[in-house]
């Protein structure tokens, strides 16, 4: 389980991932700058791993809350969503190069392609309600379930 409070106007996000193999979770403090040309390459993502009493100091800050289950299917991360958004699937792949990004096919069954849509960033959908989300997945030919 994966659980990411978003810094309201700021582009950092405090992430608590729960270890599969029973150990401590994963506490980190991540700042993302979008690629500043279109298509799908990765903009500065840079990562800051935190204590316990780190992490705990920064989640009393106020935030927007998100939930989700990660499932690793190389290249691919596929989350499962929570919450309000409970229904929707993302598989998110990761990449060395901006080359290897843009040679990538999506797998045969993906039911939309959305890495140019920012509503579908993680800060974008933590404020999101269950109604506009239906809207944008309906842009795609994709009912919500």
């Amino acid at each position: 389980m994966i659980t990411d409070r978003y810094l309201p106007g700021t582009r950092l996000r405090l992430r608590r991932s729960e270890r599969r193999d029973g150990g401590g979770p994963e506490l980190k403090l991540t700042q993302k700058i979008p690629a500043e040309r279109p298509g799908a390459v990765q903009g500065f993502i840079t990562n800051t791993y935190l204590s316990p009493a780190e992490y705990d100091l920064l989640a009393s800050l106020p935030a927007a809350v998100l939930t989700k289950t990660r499932l690793s299917v190389p290249p691919l991360g596929v989350d499962v969503f929570g919450g309000p958004l409970a229904g929707l699937v993302l598989a998110e792949a990761e990449f060395d190069s901006d080359e290897a990004a843009l040679a990538f096919v999506p797998p045969v069954g993906c039911a939309a392609e959305v890495t140019e849509d920012v509503r579908f960033t993680g800060g974008s959908l933590v404020t999101t309600s269950r109604q506009t989300l239906a809207g944008w997945l309906g842009e795609y030919g994709i009912r919500l379930g």
